[in-house]
């Protein structure tokens, strides 16, 4: 029963330092969350018309290669 005690002890003091922590936190203004959103959804749409492009030309040369061979 007392490793049962110890745990659930040890449980709520994680939680108070969890609470602890996250007040200590600052947060993003909405200004800034809504401008650092933006330039995340701008770069993964970068990123995937790099990806399908190299995914195209890829297609090709290989298909070049095994329609040759």
């Amino acid at each position: 029963m007392e490793k049962v005690r110890t745990k659930l002890q040890d449980i709520r003091n994680f939680f108070d330092e969890v609470g602890a922590e996250m007040k200590k936190t600052t947060w993003p203004t909405r200004r800034e969350l809504v401008s650092t959103t933006v330039v995340v959804i701008v770069a993964i749409f970068i990123l995937s018309v790099v990806v399908g492009f190299s995914d195209k030309v890829l297609s090709v040369l290989l298909r070049a290669l095994l329609m040759r061979g």
